[in-house]
Order: structure tokens, then C-alpha cells, then sequence
């Protein structure tokens, strides 16, 4: 396991009265399923989804940018924590307790011990905190000080919940934690700090209410379609006339969105010209459409006249961008010739050989452009591309989308080929004759099959021996997708 631990966006500033203290941690549920709220802290492990995120690195870059502007628990600016060198407070650990105690050390700009967890104060660890004075009387400032003293004494002396979480914070038992879990539908409530007589008092907690609203919908991958703000009046009665008990109002949006500045200005505009009827003290934001957002993906060319790209802006032509061949030959120079590589078609029948794989670095327009025959042995003429050449055959709609590399040999039942249960020939033989110009020619019959249990697929039978005493050997070579 790998923890990620993050200082609580309401650590700083207290979310408005009435709001869930998860909502805290909404945000960080698009990063991973696991997250939990723990003290003063949001912790997330992360070990089952960093891959997805392109690495560790690149998550925890993630997380810090993200955390800035995370849900209720934000400035009115947005503004994110940060310690005093100008970081993001961020601690990993390969436990839940070792990455809160870490972070409460960055925050209190004190210095990461060299032996970890060993080293760490007693006051990062929230268990042993009531007890610190004690301890520190008895020479015992570090955990690993506290975890040596004879487990029967410390615990009738400090009871048996600071041993236990010593015991978790090592690793040693399971430390369970109560993992956030979203709402099915976004309904929020919350208690103004004070009496709103106009609209721009209304909007300050209803912007905060749209910062957990945010984080709800990041968490589903949604967006937001139509929502209804409505308020509570204090009084029901104003010169002897009834006033109804509540107002409200209903936004809608051109397209499903999570933008908060979009939609903190529609809200806007709208309470402006919404006239109070009497003060209020509470209100309820509520998400009455969303729909889920297209997931579409990344372009691996960077943006048109990015500064410092080449041909971007920063070189003085405009907003062009870099060609292909630019960011092929980049991208080949940054990770490696062999690690960017294109196909080259082949004029060879068999189906692997059909196309090959080059480093796509100077390849340049020969990368699409069929290769030529290549000579036969003994510098001989090529075979000419016989008519069955790759999409020309006959049979050529039978082939499969995808190929099995390398063939992998299929076990027998009597005389029929097995695949997780024998396979039933649907379509064959459509026969391929080898390479009778190099060593090895060989002959091959291919058949569709299928079963139940691995769908349609592509297979060849193929003679194995001299005259009468060899047999059919079976393979498996290709899938129907």
C-alpha cells in the first residue's frame, strides 16, 4: 500500500455550519476510490490507481494542483495552503499514520527524522499525544522509544490504544478507516454565519456550497445541467404581511459543466436581480440535472504555439505548433530511437510477416510506404508479391483483426483441436503455401472456430514429420474482436 496524505481544505478554515466535514474530501475521489478523512487530513491510497494517473510522480503533481482549489474548505480566493518555503504540503508513506505524522512535520517546518517511522515525535502521532508529558518524563520522546518499554507495563500504565496504533502506523495489524463514500444525489444545506440582507452575502456561502458541489461531481465524472438554490427566510411576518417561508431559484446550463467560475457568475447574476423578501439564514443548494461528461482523449501533440515548443510562439511563428515529423524526432531524442516506432508494410502473404515495426526516427514518409521484396538467399530475385498479397485475397474477409504472437499450439481431443473445450471449424481450409525461397518453407491450412467459451477464432493446422508418419499439428493464431 502507498499513502498519500494532504492537509484538509477545512483544517484552515471552518466549512460553513451544516455542511458534511467529508465533503472535504470529495475532491480527491476522482483520483482513487480509497480516501479517507483522518484527523486534520485527507489521506488517499493510491497504489491501486497511480498507473492510471501515468505514475507516482506524475499524481502526486496531480494532487498538489487539485488541492489547491478542492471543494468547500478553499479561501475565498482560492488560494492554496502552502508552507513557508512556498511548497504544497504533500507527505507518502508506506502506511496511513506515517504519512499524517510526515505532514504534520512539514507543516510545523520541522526536519524529517533519518530513520522513519523510528524517529518520528511523539505529537505527530494522535494516539500518543495525551500522554507526551508522561512519556517525555520517562526519557521517551520518539516512537520507536515508546514501542520498546515492556508492552505489559505500558499498557496498564497508558492503556492499550496508543500500543495499537503504534502496532498500525508500523504496519503490523490492519488499520481499518472509514472510506468516504459520495451521495447519490448532491442536496446541501448550510447555515449563513450571519443574517444576508442582499445578494452578495448570499453568494459567499453559495460559492462554497459550488466547491463541494465540484468535488461531487469530479468524484461521479459528471457534469452539471440545472441547479436550485434556496434560501430560508428568518421571519415570517413584516408589517403585519405573511411572507411564504422560502425563496429559490433554478440555473440551467447550455451544456453539461463542473466550471465553478462559470457557474459561480450565472448564480451571480441571477440573485442580483432576485429580491429578498425578508433576511435569511439558510441555504440549500441542490443538483436537479447532471450528466455524465465525455471522456475524451488527450492529444499527444502539445498545444498550437506553446512557448518553448518548436514553431510554437515562444520562436516567433505564431500559433502554428510542431509538425509530426518535429515531435516524432522530439520525442525519439527524449526517450530513446527504439522506444517510438511506426509500421512498415511488408509484400509478404503470410500473416505476420505483413508489416514490421521500425524506429519511427527518420522513417519520415517511407514509415507508410510498402518495402520493397527483399532478395532470396544467395542473392537470388525476390519472389514477386503473389496475388494473395495482404487485403487482395479472396479469403482475405476471414482474416482476424488481431493476431496471436506467436502461434501458440492447441492440445488435441481425438482429431479436434481444443481452446478451453474442443472448437468447432466454422469456415476452412484457406491454405497458405510458406516461403518456398528461404529454409524453412512450410504449408499451412487455416480454419474459423469457435466455442462457448473463447468466442470465434483463428486457427491453423500444420504438417509436422516425413511421409506417413507425421500428423496434423493445430495452432491458435488469431481473435475476432
Amino acid at each position: 500500500m502507498h499513502w498519500v496524505a494532504l492537509p484538509s481544505p477545512h483544517a484552515e478554515e471552518a466549512l460553513p455550519p451544516g455542511v458534511p466535514a467529508a465533503a472535504a474530501g470529495w475532491w480527491a475521489l476522482r483520483f482513487t476510490p480509497r480516501v479517507a478523512l483522518l484527523d486534520e487530513a485527507v489521506l488517499l491510497e493510491v497504489a491501486g490507481t497511480e498507473r492510471l494517473w501515468g505514475g507516482r510522480e506524475h499524481l502526486l503533481a496531480l494532487l498538489r494542483e487539485h488541492h489547491a482549489s478542492a471543494g468547500p474548505g478553499t479561501g475565498r480566493d482560492g488560494a492554496p495552503d502552502t508552507l513557508p518555503g512556498g511548497g504544497r504540503p504533500l507527505a507518502e508513506a508506506p502506511t496511513a499514520l506515517q504519512a499524517l505524522a510526515l505532514l504534520r512535520l512539514q507543516q510545523a517546518g520541522r526536519a524529517v527524522p533519518r530513520r522513519v517511522p523510528h524517529g518520528l515525535p511523539l505529537a505527530t502521532l494522535t494516539a500518543l499525544r495525551p500522554h507526551a508529558a508522561s512519556l517525555e518524563r520517562m526519557g521517551c520522546r520518539t516512537w520507536a522509544a515508546v514501542r520498546a518499554l515492556p508492552r505489559d507495563g505500558a499498557a496498564r500504565r497508558f492503556g492499550a490504544e496508543p500500543l495499537r496504533a503504534l502496532d498500525q502506523a508500523w504496519g503490523d495489524v490492519p488499520h481499518p478507516v472509514p472510506w468516504l463514500e459520495l451521495p447519490e444525489r448532491f442536496e446541501m444545506r448550510a447555515e449563513l454565519p450571519a443574517l444576508a440582507t442582499s445578494a452578495e452575502q448570499l453568494l459567499w456561502t453559495a460559492g462554497r456550497l459550488l466547491g463541494a458541489l465540484r468535488g461531487w461531481l469530479q468524484a461521479r465524472h459528471q457534469g452539471v445541467l440545472a441547479l436550485e438554490l434556496e434560501w430560508r427566510h428568518d421571519l415570517r411576518r413584516i408589517d403585519g404581511v405573511d411572507l411564504p417561508a422560502s425563496g429559490q431559484l433554478a440555473v440551467r446550463t447550455a451544456e453539461a459543466t463542473q466550471d465553478l467560475v462559470h457557474l459561480r457568475r450565472l448564480l451571480s447574476e441571477r440573485l442580483a436581480r432576485q429580491p429578498l423578501a425578508a433576511p435569511v439564514n439558510h441555504l440549500t443548494l441542490r443538483a436537479t440535472d447532471t450528466a455524465c461528461l465525455p471522456q475524451a482523449s488527450e492529444s499527444l501533440l502539445p498545444p498550437s504555439g506553446m512557448p518553448g515548443e518548436a514553431g510554437g510562439a515562444g520562436e516567433g511563428r505564431g500559433a502554428a505548433g510542431e509538425s509530426w515529423h518535429q515531435w516524432v524526432e522530439r520525442l525519439s531524442a527524449r526517450w530513446g530511437p527504439g522506444q517510438v516506432r511506426v509500421p512498415v508494410l511488408e509484400a509478404d502473404h503470410r500473416p505476420e510477416r505483413m508489416q514490421r515495426w521500425e524506429a519511427a526516427a527518420g522513417q519520415g514518409a517511407k514509415a507508410l510506404a510498402p518495402a520493397r521484396p527483399r532478395a532470396g538467399r544467395g542473392g537470388a530475385p525476390a519472389a514477386p508479391p503473389p496475388a494473395e498479397a495482404a487485403g487482395t485475397a479472396a479469403d482475405a474477409a476471414f482474416w482476424p483483426g488481431w493476431l496471436v504472437h506467436p502461434p501458440r499450439p492447441l492440445a488435441l481431443q481425438g482429431d479436434r483441436p481444443c481452446l478451453q473445450g474442443p472448437l468447432r471449424l466454422l469456415a476452412g481450409p484457406h491454405r497458405f503455401d510458406g516461403g518456398w525461397w528461404e529454409a524453412c518453407a512450410e504449408r499451412r491450412e487455416y480454419f474459423v472456430a469457435d466455442n462457448p467459451e473463447v468466442g470465434t477464432v483463428w486457427i491453423y493446422r500444420q504438417w509436422q514429420g516425413e511421409g506417413t508418419t507425421g500428423r496434423f499439428h493445430w495452432f491458435w493464431h488469431g481473435v475476432y474482436a
